[in-house]
């Protein structure tokens, strides 16, 4: 038995459907005539019951002596009672009925053996496979004894999925590297940067004017040199961070935030029109993730427009949708695909911008499980953030 279940489990496929349609085939054909044999003997019993009435002829021989039983010619109708009389109706008809109906049951039967027997288990690995591999968890095995061609597919996810293993792990350590390089790269530079800059602030109260004119460029660049490495160490802790999840009331909440960026556009002498379409009363977010992407993109928003900016608040797919419009030129084609990427800029002057604004909007939104979104409208740019709502 152990032999036999092994051969079918190892069949290919095709050879698997061919195998059980025959064998339910032939079941059914035993079915089929067992049937109408049945119907057959039962009727002629039925039949027998009743005496045949109608005139008797036998052959005879030359001295006139009956020869065998005789025979009934011009026999009478049989008159069978309405019950014998629709039973034998019934054992007529009935394997006329009974062969499509054992063909249609053996057929379902071959396919459902066939799924529960070739296709259930393995397809149950690879659901499993995919859910798992889209939650980003790679610790298991699609384990599948088969050889057929679902146990090929089976030991090819398992191929990818210890691939993908290998690759993440590879991925993870490299950007530890990269982390903490970083931190390497910003500590170790500290010390000597302030010891230019104590150096510089010596220059600088020289008489000389080519000194000093020589000490306040060097100030800028130190300058410029400070705030890289504080926008590492920026990033850095945000990458580390998780948002901390609270129920917000939204209105009130809504109503802060329009007041904070318009004073900020009034600052930058800018015009801001606030919508808010938001109809639910609460949503569990966390408040300063949005108001940091907020920040940052109506801070970018009033460097490159050119009058007004709009802020447009709704709600979608159980979050929170903000977008920030504004009527400048808009991404150049070469920008708008890289524009969230750390330390890119259409800026020719970073002493104060190195392209982190829209980056650090980007993370925040994806540590939410949201994401950054950029266009370019015929007048000018939107970027659209999403903030999902956490379960309450």
């Amino acid at each position: 038995m152990g032999k036999i279940k092994h051969f079918l489990r190892n069949l290919s496929l095709r050879k698997s459907i061919v195998l059980y349609i025959a064998a339910f085939t032939v079941i059914a054909l035993i079915l089929s005539m067992g049937t109408a044999g049945v119907c057959s003997y039962t009727s002629e019993y039925i039949q027998s019951s009743y005496p045949v009435s109608g005139e008797k002829y036998y052959l005879t021989n030359a001295a006139g002596e009956r020869l065998g039983e005789g025979t009934y010619i011009a026999d009478q109708v049989i008159l069978y009672s309405p019950k014998d009389e629709q039973l034998l109706t019934v054992l007529d008809a009935l394997p006329l009925f009974a062969t499509p109906v054992y063909s249609s049951l053996c057929i379902m039967a071959a396919a459902f053996l066939f799924y529960q027997n070739k296709l259930k288990r393995p397809l149950s690995e690879l659901s499993t496979a995919s859910k798992k591999i889209a939650e980003n968890d790679l610790n298991f095995r699609v384990s599948y004894e088969g050889t057929d061609e679902m146990g090929e597919l089976c030991a090819s996810y398992e191929m990818m999925r210890s691939t993908l293993a290998g690759n993440f792990a590879s991925m993870w350590r490299q950007v530890e590297d990269r982390k903490q390089l970083n931190a390497a790269f910003a500590h170790d530079l500290r010390t000597p940067l302030t010891v230019i800059k104590g150096y510089d602030e010596i220059l600088g109260s020289s008489d000389d004017p080519m000194v000093k004119e020589t000490a306040a460029t060097m100030q800028k660049h130190i300058t410029r040199m400070e705030n890289y490495i504080a926008s590492m160490s920026t990033l850095r802790r945000l990458e580390d961070s998780c948002p901390e999840y609270k129920s917000v009331e939204l209105q009130p909440f809504l109503k802060t935030l329009e007041e904070s960026t318009r004073l900020l556009c009034a600052q930058g002498e800018k015009t801001l029109r606030f919508e808010n379409n938001v109809g639910s009363k609460e949503l569990c977010l966390d408040k300063s993730y949005v108001l940091q992407v907020v920040d940052n993109l109506v801070s970018n928003a009033i460097r490159y427009a050119e009058q007004t900016i709009t802020i447009n608040v709704k709600e979608s797919r159980n979050g929170l949708v903000l977008s920030v419009f504004d009527d400048g030129a808009g991404f150049s084609d070469e920008l708008i695909h890289r524009a969230a990427s750390p330390y890119v800029t259409s800026e020719a002057d970073r002493s104060e911008h190195f392209g982190l604004g829209l980056s650090i909007c980007k993370l925040l939104c994806e540590h939410h499980e949201g994401q950054l979104t950029l266009e370019n409208l015929p007048k000018g740019a939107k970027v659209t953030s999403f903030f999902k709502s956490a379960s309450v």
